[in-house]
């Protein structure tokens, strides 16, 4: 597993993100992913040690197609200038709480986990769960060895406002705007070709997986 060759194709196909030049580069394009889905293997034996969820996962088939859905959008570039790969219990992190590994060259891999953008139902039981019981999921946020790999939750989809059914005065009304519920670590490239990254990685995931206990039991 070579966490480098990943990064040198990406950084290629950013510079060349175009159909003739992945067509006539297929081999080197092959090779990076092979060496990504060797990565995902070696990852998720990390995993399972502290999170059995995982264990039905076929960690070769967790990782995201790299040809980009231009149909709606305004940057028609074919490819993602990315790898990246999720681990819930029933597969990529479809509205569940899991971990989502992503690798880009420039100092712009990271590693998140939580649950994005639940659905309406689902959101509304994450709110509940911390208006009832904020002291579990504080409790979460507060500890030394979570705090040595996150500041707080990502704020990239939080409301202005109070939602519907909260007052603005809300002791906790901080964590009742957020629309997804996910923290994230990054990591540079010098990092990420380390050979320890995957134990460095995983060590991350370890303190996500409460925070990912709370929103599946709030959820359930």
């Amino acid at each position: 597993m070579e966490t480098a060759v990943i990064l040198k194709f990406l950084k290629a196909i950013a510079k060349n993100n175009d159909r003739e030049w992945f067509e006539k580069n297929k081999p080197k394009y092959l090779e990076a992913k092979l060496q990504f889905e060797d990565f995902l293997e070696e990852l998720h034996k990390e995993l399972v040690k502290f999170d059995e969820s995982l264990g039905g996962l076929n960690p070769r088939k967790m990782g995201f197609r790299i040809y980009r859905d231009v149909r709606f959008s305004k940057d028609k570039r074919p490819y993602k200038v990315n790898m990246g790969a999720g681990f819930s219990p029933k597969g990529k992190m479809d509205q569940e709480p899991g971990y989502y590994i992503h690798l880009e060259p420039g100092n712009k891999s990271f590693i998140a986990g939580g649950i994005y953008m639940p659905d309406a139902e689902k959101l509304a039981k994450i709110r509940q769960e911390i208006d009832y019981n904020p002291k579990n999921l504080l409790g979460i946020m507060k500890r030394k060895s979570f705090k040595k790999y996150f500041d707080d939750l990502d704020d990239f989809d939080k409301l202005k406002t109070a939602p519907k059914g909260y007052p603005k005065d809300h002791e906790h009304i901080h964590l009742l705007q957020h629309k997804s519920f996910v923290v994230s670590h990054a990591f540079t490239d010098k990092q990420v070709i380390d050979k320890k990254f995957v134990k460095n990685l995983a060590a991350v995931c370890k303190e996500i997986m409460p925070l990912n206990t709370f929103l599946k039991e709030a959820i359930s």
